[in-house]
């Protein structure tokens, strides 16, 4: 099938032909480098104005805020709200959205884990909550304007990251219908992972605790990836140092592979994992969150709410028709 046409016949997109300007930050070391690269592009082109900077987050599944020897270190929500300020964007266009139940608690409820030719974390609990997020700018300009809304979704994906990502097109249409045009475009896809270290030695925002082995050890020997804690599509090693971070965590996402029967993977159950976390072999944590606030067991009690029914494919299938309708107004 054809590739649908973008707004702009470039490899690149003009700014200015663009409505809405929505910069999805994660809260991680590319979403940083991704916003204050495309900030420098529309202040050139005169259209920051524009910039809507959007936040899907995780809940409790996410990298949260820890306390050591005195210092606060931010949680992913918090890093990406100020990335967007330390961009200049005001406060009230910095939006962060969720869905009403935590990720873990609907893969219970469905009974599988994504998978990577299913990714249906990424559409479910990110991108179609914030494409639902555009929906009243997207009414009311429809009618100011006379015709589909121009949104441009700005990410900070990588070539580096992954073979997939690699062959991922760097600017793309990703929807068109009579309310709304989504183009994609990755401004950073080319840039790579040492130049991206290098940019954080004098960045407005710091990175992100996990990424160190120790909160403010500054040695990038972390978790090389700051998305879900406990993410099916990482590498081994940091769902090693994952699981032995967010102990709690683990255990919960090992209840829900009991209970459904589901590996966490195809390759890795989760318990084994757990166990491979407690070997000499496996890396130092170098801190053990106690993960005992109150999202963590409102997570858990959704969680066993949900694996006293059977698994339901509708989770899934609510997924795919919000991908399905995703400019429907």
């Amino acid at each position: 099938m054809p590739a649908r046409p973008t707004v702009c016949p470039s490899d690149t997109p003009d700014l200015a032909t663009y409505d809405l300007l929505a910069p999805q930050l994660s809260g991680g070391k590319d979403s940083g480098v991704m916003l204050w690269s495309f900030m420098q592009d529309a202040a050139a082109a005169g259209v920051t104005d524009r910039v809507i900077t959007y936040h899907a987050t995780l809940g409790p599944l996410e990298w949260p805020a820890v306390h050591v020897d005195g210092t606060r270190y931010a949680s992913m929500s918090e890093l990406a709200a100020a990335q967007s300020a330390a961009c200049g964007i005001p406060p009230d266009r910095h939006v962060e959205v969720a869905r009403p139940t935590f990720l873990l608690t609907e893969i219970a409820a469905y009974g599988r884990f994504p998978r990577m030719g299913s990714p249906y974390c990424r559409k479910h609990a990110k991108e179609s909550i914030i494409s639902t997020a555009w929906t009243p700018l997207v009414r009311r300009l429809r009618r100011e304007l006379g015709r589909p809304v121009r949104i441009l979704k700005v990410m900070g994906l990588r070539a580096d990251e992954s073979r997939d990502r690699a062959h991922h097109p760097a600017y793309r249409n990703v929807l068109t219908n009579g309310a709304r045009i989504v183009d994609e475009w990755l401004p950073v896809k080319d840039w790579s992972t040492p130049a991206v270290l290098e940019w954080h030695r004098d960045a407005p925002v710091p990175y992100h605790w996990t990424y160190d082995s120790y909160p403010g050890a500054d040695d990038w020997r972390g978790t090389s990836r700051c998305s879900c804690s406990l993410c099916v599509f990482a590498s081994k090693r940091d769902l090693l140092l994952a699981i032995a971070r967010r102990p709690r965590l683990a255990a919960l996402y090992a209840e829900v592979e009991h209970a459904r029967g589901d590996s966490f993977r195809p390759d890795w159950r989760i318990t084994d994992l757990i166990e491979a976390s407690r070997r000499s072999t496996a890396p130092d944590p170098g801190i053990v969150l106690p993960d005992d606030g109150p999202d963590m067991d409102l997570l858990e009690r959704q969680i066993r709410t949900a694996l006293q029914q059977p698994p339901r494919k509708a989770v899934h299938l609510a997924a795919r028709r919000q991908i399905a309708c995703d400019g429907c107004t």
